[in-house]
Order: structure tokens, then sequence, then C-alpha cells
């Protein structure tokens, strides 16, 4: 499997955990020109910009570790474009998550996701 389809994997386990929390999920792999946002989730009035991370295992570092000052200045631009494209999010707390996906096996195995709510600010 391609690094590419694994991360696409990874990414639907997230999805699914979210909306098994209660998320609709409003938005998978959003671009601009600014960056990307791996899901925007929302759960009653918070919408959630969530950076999926994808590791076998915490041997070299919890999945959260990789989301890099660099990586959350991106994802922080990338969020205010979102919301200046759809105004009615400008109503709801807005906050940055990150979704650790451990699947020792690989994709179509097991795997374990860590929710990490409001991980960083702007």
């Amino acid at each position: 499997m391609q690094k590419s389809e694994l991360g696409a994997w990874g990414e639907q386990q997230a999805a699914l955990y979210l909306q098994q929390q209660g998320y609709r999920i409003a938005a998978r792999n959003y671009r601009c020109r600014m960056g990307e946002i791996d899901l925007i989730a929302q759960k009653d009035e918070t919408l959630a910009f969530v950076e999926v991370k994808l590791r076998k295992d915490a041997c070299h570092g919890e999945a959260r570790e990789f989301v890099t000052a660099s990586k959350q200045q991106k994802l922080i631009l990338a969020a205010r474009y979102y919301i200046m494209s759809h105004p009615q999010a400008e109503e709801l707390s807005l906050r940055f998550d990150v979704a650790e996906v451990y699947a020792p096996q690989g994709a179509g195995g097991p795997c374990r996701i860590v929710h990490l709510t409001d991980a960083f600010t702007c």
C-alpha cells in the first residue's frame, strides 16, 4: 500500500471515530493556497480543525509530536482561510485538534485512536 493510501485510510478511521463521538464531518482534505486541513468536524457549537497523524506505534515518539510549530502555523492560516470562505463558521467556537491513529498492522488491521482536543492554539 502506498503511503498516500495509508494516510487516507488513517484519515478515514479518524473520521469514523469522530462521527461515533457525535461529530459531523464538514470537510475532508480541505485545501487552499495556505495549506491543507485533514478533517473539519463540528459538534454542537464547536468547529474543530483536525490534523490526523498515523503511526504504527509510539516507539519513536507520540504522533502528536510530529505536528510541529511550522505545521501548526500552516493549519492556522488554512483555518483562517476556511473561516473567511464559510462565514457561518464565525458563529462557532473554534479549536485545533490532533487525532493520533496507531495501527500496528497497517491499513485494514485494528487501530487505536487518541483524540486530543485543543491540541494547540493560535
